[in-house]
């Protein structure tokens, strides 16, 4: 069976994304892409590198035009994506790239962001550890995949904030490391902010340079990175999280720390991870004493985890690398729109980088 697919927001760096990976799936056909200021416009005048949709025309981003699909994806800035879901039909699966469907507690929403809270959907990292309960082990966790198959209203993840999820929660989960104190620094690319004119993200501005953003506690990814942290075991976790931009055009390489538990080995650390992940198609954790680069995950829906005990400093300290367009955003969709098809998890998701 082929599923019908649009996608609004298709001008964007999200939905060129999208749209790359879904060109080469074969079980989606892609009928529709939408915009807004560029609407009417050729999609390959703003998406060049995508050489077989040549042929596509964006549209308005209205319900209309998005109606009648079998899948839908919403590629929209945050506040944008709750309106134009709510009036798309409840048998079609719908899969928010943006915001607006992460967060479970209104309050979180409304310090974060503003506004009227449009309520939680299913949330798009089908590896994040759930359900579990701290001093448990990692390897008997359940996975947020089996809240995906069937749905048809996801959430697709923050790229930090699964990044920072993703390289915690076994710790967590197996009862090892603490969870008050928690210190996630990011080196993160600019096209995660989109294709937005700011001057912070001039290549003027960046180029030779590393600049941090949202310092203090401000950025919009720590309720929903503390969201996954509870649910992988923590209880009131606490975490101070400093982005830094740095001049690569895509990737995430978050370094997460936290304290470790009394008597707590590296063996123990490397075990509990090597569990959490065991027979994950895309999160490998790297033997020990290795930690990964960006690029080595360009281009993939790969998630690379190195991780050491810092004895001295009693630190479980964790490098993760992602691309933070790929498995960050739109792998992270397309996977878990999979499961929520009954398609094998994997298809159409690539796991090989590009080098150099």
């Amino acid at each position: 069976m082929t599923f019908s697919v649009a996608v609004a927001g298709a001008s964007g760096y999200a939905g060129g994304e999208l749209l790359r990976i879904l060109a080469g799936h074969p079980d989606f056909e892609i009928r529709t892409v939408t915009a807004h200021s560029n609407a009417g416009s050729p999609l390959i005048e703003h998406q060049p590198h995508l050489r077989s949709l040549a042929h596509l025309t964006l549209a308005e981003s209205t319900p209309e035009n998005l109606a009648g699909h079998d899948v839908v994806f919403l590629a929209l800035p945050h506040g944008r994506s709750a309106e134009i879901a709510a009036q798309l039909p409840d048998d079609t699966l719908v899969v928010d790239c943006g915001a607006d469907h992460r967060l479970e507690d209104p309050a979180d929403w409304a310090a974060f962001y503003g506004g009227e809270h449009a309520g939680s959907w299913a949330y798009g990292v089908p590896e994040l550890i759930v359900g579990g309960q701290a001093g448990g082990t990692a390897g008997g966790a359940t996975k947020q995949r089996e809240r995906l198959a069937g749905v048809k209203r996801i959430a697709a993840p923050g790229c930090n904030a699964s990044a920072v999820a993703l390289a915690l929660g076994p710790g967590l989960h197996a009862g090892i490391i603490e969870e008050q104190d928690i210190v996630a620094v990011l080196a993160v690319g600019p096209s995660g902010a989109g294709k937005s004119l700011k001057t912070m993200y001039l290549a003027s501005e960046i180029l030779g340079s590393a600049g941090p953003y949202a310092v203090g506690g401000t950025h919009r990814h720590i309720p929903e990175i503390q969201q996954s942290l509870r649910k992988a075991g923590a209880q009131a976790p606490t975490l101070s999280f400093t982005p830094v931009l740095v001049p690569m055009a895509r990737g995430i390489l978050a370094t997460s720390t936290a304290r470790v538990k009394p008597g707590v080995t590296a063996a123990q650390v490397q075990e509990a991870w090597e569990q959490a992940y065991a027979g994950e198609p895309f999160v490998q954790v790297l033997p020990a004493g290795s930690v990964p680069r960006t690029a080595d995950v360009l281009g993939a829906n790969t998630v690379l985890i190195g991780v050491a005990l810092d004895e001295a400093a009693g630190r479980v300290v964790t490098v993760l690398a992602i691309d933070n367009l790929y498995k960050g955003t739109a792998g992270a969709a397309i996977q878990s729109a999979n499961i929520a098809l009954g398609l094998p998890e994997t298809t159409g998701l690539n796991v090989n980088g590009v080098a150099p």
